[in-house]
């Protein structure tokens, strides 16, 4: 045998060797990194996997004495007894629509802030618009609720004070259906939209300027720009944003709803974040509330799953 084609025999044994070398090292070099995982990983196996095995009560005529376990079995009865009740097709549909409205009117208000924001060439300014579109996200319902009703209450609100000025009366906003629904949507924009703004601006720094610079040397404009560079090199990132708020389509935030709800706007307002609330803490019918947040949740496993199917169509898919 030739030295040549000794070493040619040896050739992958040496590769291979040096595959797992390089493999052993790197998991030696990340293993700071794996046990700075451990705990994100407990939390999601303790407070999300674990608690799904609850779901078996959507299937039972759950009670505390005989427990989970204990209690008798009864199939589909509660998911027919959840949609022969008169209000649950209403509950649903007022879900659908302030979640596609939010989605409508929403979904696009972080994407022109980002934009606008990257077309800024004064730091301090941008710095200082970031911070202020950004703060609200830190606020919680209960505070963001109170300043919504003493902006617009009947008897005391700051918009209602001039609009007795030409009108003669106040106007009832938080008890019509209609205004309560835009005070809704509006709110929720202004308080995460400054969080959305940040994930897109994140997203616009991965833009290579170099074609900005090629683009204005031929003559474009920044409509044009924006068109061609801009909303193509994030379009990755809108495309996630939107499968992921298409998921939660069936979940309009309890805290916001339950702040700003009443009994006059009940007809629009009581969703099924609020209907598991009531029947399920409030009236202990656990058996039921746990088969509207089953429907819920598969509800929006099939959006999802719609959304990112065709988002591959595109190749913009998550998986």
């Amino acid at each position: 045998m030739s030295i040549r084609q000794h070493d040619m025999r040896l050739a992958p044994e040496t590769n291979k060797q040096n595959l797992s070398l390089k493999r052993k090292r790197r998991i030696r070099q990340n293993i700071p990194l794996f046990i700075m995982f451990i705990p994100v990983l407990l939390y999601y196996l303790i407070f999300k996997y674990l608690p799904m095995g609850g779901l078996i009560i959507a299937f039972k005529d759950y009670n505390f004495a005989d427990g989970i376990m204990g209690s008798p079995w009864v199939g589909m009865q509660n998911f027919k007894l959840l949609f022969r009740g008169t209000n649950t097709v209403n509950i649903i549909r007022n879900t659908f629509r302030l979640s596609i409205l939010n989605i409508v009117f929403g979904f696009p208000v972080p994407i022109i802030l980002a934009i606008m924001l990257n077309e800024v060439r004064k730091t301090w300014f941008k710095k200082s618009v970031q911070t202020i579109i950004y703060l609200p996200h830190f606020f919680s319902w209960v505070i963001v609720g109170g300043m919504v009703i003493s902006i617009f209450s009947q008897e005391s609100g700051i918009v209602n004070h001039f609009v007795e000025m030409f009108r003669g009366e106040p106007y009832p906003f938080l008890y019509k259906e209609g205004s309560w629904i835009s005070i809704f949507i509006g709110s929720g924009i202004w308080k995460g939209a400054g969080f959305g703004a940040i994930v897109y601006l994140a997203a616009l720094t991965s833009i290579d300027m170099s074609l900005y610079e090629a683009a204005h040397i031929d003559g474009a404009g920044k409509w044009q720009q924006i068109r061609h560079i801009t909303l193509p090199g994030i379009k990755q990132t809108i495309v996630i944003m939107f499968i992921l708020q298409t998921g939660n389509i069936m979940e309009v935030g309890f805290d916001q709803v339950y702040m700003l709800q009443n009994n006059v706007v009940s007809g629009v307002a009581d969703v099924i974040s609020t209907y598991v609330y009531r029947v399920g803490l409030q009236g202990a019918q656990f058996s039921i509330s746990t088969a509207m947040g089953f429907f819920e949740s598969l509800v929006g496993l099939v959006l999802v799953s719609a959304s990112n199917s065709l988002a591959n169509r595109f190749d913009e898919g998550l998986w």
